[in-house]
């Protein structure tokens, strides 16, 4: 009985809070800024490379097992919770259940499957991300530096003389993502600062140029610390190590300009370490490079810390 003597139930008030915090919970997950075609999405952007939705489809994928699982353990702990909840008239303590071995195999072996199913897609999918071509069709090697980036353009260019594959600028990079540079390829740079803006979207950071559908490598090299390179809607990001070069190959599909910025702190003005990148058509591709030579931006800057000589050229199977 309650105090006042009735025999109403104290749990009215606690189901009355129970259900208004469920009508909070649900107005919070819907009364966002999506709509109905990104929801599919779970908050990534749309893909704008070839190889992007891949990586959407592994993101839907584990959602969707975790969403599963998720539902599984949150049903068990309520069915628990309800029908096997103190009686009001029997006191005793239930029974206890111990050292029941087909319950503990159970916990130990479904964990061990759902890690192993995460990991197998995972494995795959990284593998393919990963693959480099012999000869990709646009080769641009990304500089981080405290606290903006370079970008060379590995590339043959009216009014730019010399050779990639000697330049000293890019002793740096090894040789095994030399092989694919093109031959007397002498090369454009382009450099920002913080305060670079980029002229149409007057977005904070310097421009990378690239063509649409043509297979893109970038080859990441750092002067100082630790970066990484996310462009957002390519739904891809690697990290830009001294002392060690990292490579991946993505193919652009849609025409526009997007967003990047470096996803490693990296020192006080990380937040400022951001960049665009500019999707175009070949032909303006290649006229944004001559245009960089007539500018006087011919050859290459410091690509950054060397590796060391015993690493430099080890990972020979990447290729």
């Amino acid at each position: 009985m309650s105090p006042n003597g009735s025999d109403r139930s104290p749990r009215r008030p606690m189901r009355r809070k129970l259900l208004q915090a469920l009508t909070a919970g649900l107005v919070l997950a819907t009364a966002t800024g999506c709509t109905w075609e990104d929801f599919p999405r779970l908050g990534m952007p749309t893909p704008t490379t070839e190889e992007a939705p891949r990586i959407l489809s592994l993101w839907q994928g584990s959602w969707a097992a975790a969403l599963a699982v998720g539902v599984l353990v949150w049903g068990l702990i309520l069915w628990s919770a309800f029908f096997h909840r103190r009686s009001r008239t029997k006191v005793e303590v239930p029974p206890q259940t111990r050292y029941n071995m087909p319950i503990e195999a159970l916990y130990t072996v479904v964990p061990l499957i759902i890690v192993s199913v995460f990991f197998y897609f995972t494995a795959r999918d990284e593998s393919e991300l990963l693959k480099l071509e012999k000869k990709p069709d646009v080769t641009v090697n990304v500089v981080g530096f405290q606290w903006s980036w370079c970008f060379n353009y590995v590339e043959n260019v009216d009014g730019s003389t010399g050779d990639a594959k000697q330049a000293k600028e890019l002793e740096a990079i090894p040789d095994r993502y030399k092989e694919a540079f093109p031959a007397d390829a002498g090369g454009v740079y382009d450099c920002g600062v913080p305060g670079t803006r980029n002229p149409q979207t007057n977005n904070p950071g310097p421009t990378l140029w690239l063509p649409e559908g043509k297979r893109v490598r970038f080859v990441l090299t750092s002067r100082d610390v630790i970066h990484s390179f996310w462009v957002v809607p390519f739904l891809m990001k690697q990290d830009v190590i001294p002392g060690h070069t990292n490579a991946f190959e993505v193919t652009p599909n849609r025409e526009g300009t997007f967003l990047g910025k470096c996803a490693e702190l990296c020192g006080v003005d990380h937040s400022r370490m951001l960049f665009n990148v500019k999707v175009v058509s070949p032909e303006r591709y290649e006229q944004h490079l001559k245009d960089l030579a007539k500018k006087g931006q011919t050859g290459y800057v410091p690509a950054g810390i060397a590796q060391t000589s015993h690493e430099k050229n080890r990972e020979t199977n990447n290729l």
